[in-house]
């Protein structure tokens, strides 16, 4: 009867041990191939359900725990390879934690999410971005269909690199949808090159000028998701060929890229010239280079005053306020009542993310 109930009492609490979240661990969504989250199908927690990628919509079955231990989990179960399965092509389901190799994952500092067990990657079948695709390791490629933003663990919070106001779970809590190509570490490379950005003045200054920008940049891009502009057919327009040194890209090759959506071949020009990289011959470098696309959104934000009077940078580093921002990047269309939801969109990114940063946004939203 003793060992009876000692057994049991020991069964409990092994099996307590391996449900209970970690100490150290940090809870959201994580997101992949085209903004998509990683979804437990149905929201079922019974053991084997399929692990998928679904349109995020904030559910239970989305919010994943990413632990010290190695293990990733919802719904009170792990991530868990099948049948404890090393090969290509091996399916991702939803299991007990056990403790087993098969449940154990590190996520990387270049955004794969790797089995060590197996020495592959949390793929995306098929690169296939359809709701319900399921998720299989396989072995790492460094394909879109790899790339994951997941919560940083240790706490919830990565200290942020190189003394930048914005962590990397503060970006991540900002753009919890982004595409994969616009990374923190992107961001972080490319504030070498406007070294005040976000370090001019105290440190609510610092934080609001960042909030700016990133507001500003969240309208731009849908939330950072989109890399290049989706109208095609204004690709032809944005060459002038008024400039001495004309279209060498050839005429559609300079539409908007980047997080500010950087087009025409002078902006180009202008912005390879600042930042040391030939743009106006090859500006497909600003989707494809995440630190370079950033660098193209600082250096509007820093050098350009575009439709207003001063660059954004001035603006909120001298105090006029989030409103004058606005003004300089799209002024023309959007300020003095000409698209106020267009504007409110915009205050209302920055109303949330200086909120996320704890500082106040100050006076003077609008324009």
């Amino acid at each position: 009867m003793c060992r009876a109930t000692f057994g049991a009492a020991a069964a409990g609490l092994l099996a307590a041990l391996f449900s209970a979240a970690p100490a150290q661990a940090a809870t959201g969504s994580i997101t992949g191939l085209d903004g998509k989250c990683l979804d437990v199908a149905g929201a079922d927690s019974a053991n084997g359900t399929p692990v998928q990628i679904y349109d995020c919509n904030g559910t239970n079955a989305q919010q994943w725990t990413v632990g010290s231990d190695g293990t990733i989990r919802a719904l009170g179960k792990c991530l868990d390879v099948v049948d404890r399965s090393t090969a290509d092509g091996a399916k991702v389901q939803l299991w007990d934690c056990t403790g087993g190799a098969n449940q154990k994952w590190v996520v990387t500092a270049a955004h794969d999410i790797v089995n060590p067990a197996a020495d592959k990657c949390l793929d995306v079948t098929d690169r296939n971005s359809a709701n319900g695709t399921r998720v299989q390791i396989w072995t790492c490629t460094g394909g879109s269909n790899q790339k994951w933003n997941a919560p940083a663990t240790g706490g919830g919070s990565t200290p942020a690199p190189s003394g930048f106001v914005v962590s990397e779970a503060q970006f991540n809590q900002m753009f919890p949808n982004r595409n994969p190509f616009y990374t923190y570490q992107g961001l972080v490379q490319a504030l070498s090159a406007f070294p005040g950005f976000a370090n001019t003045g105290d440190d609510t200054t610092k934080k609001q000028e960042a909030a700016a920008f990133l507001a500003n940049v969240n309208h731009e891009t849908g939330g950072l998701q989109y890399v290049v502009e989706l109208n095609t057919a204004n690709y032809p327009t944005y060459c002038d060929w008024g400039q001495s040194y004309g279209c060498p890209a050839g005429q559609a090759a300079y539409y908007g890229r980047g997080p500010i959506q950087l087009s025409w071949n002078y902006n180009y020009k202008a912005a390879g010239d600042a930042i040391g990289v030939d743009l106006l011959n090859n500006p497909w470098l600003v989707e494809n280079d995440p630190a370079i696309a950033w660098k193209t959104g600082l250096w509007f934000w820093n050098t350009q005053s575009g439709a207003g009077t001063m660059t954004p940078h001035n603006a909120m580093v001298n105090h006029v306020g989030f409103g004058e921002t606005i003004r300089s990047i799209n002024g023309s269309l959007e300020c003095n009542g000409r698209n106020q939801a267009q504007v409110q969109s915009r205050v209302d990114a920055y109303q949330r993310f200086t909120s996320i940063l704890g500082v106040s946004p100050g006076g003077n939203l609008y324009c």
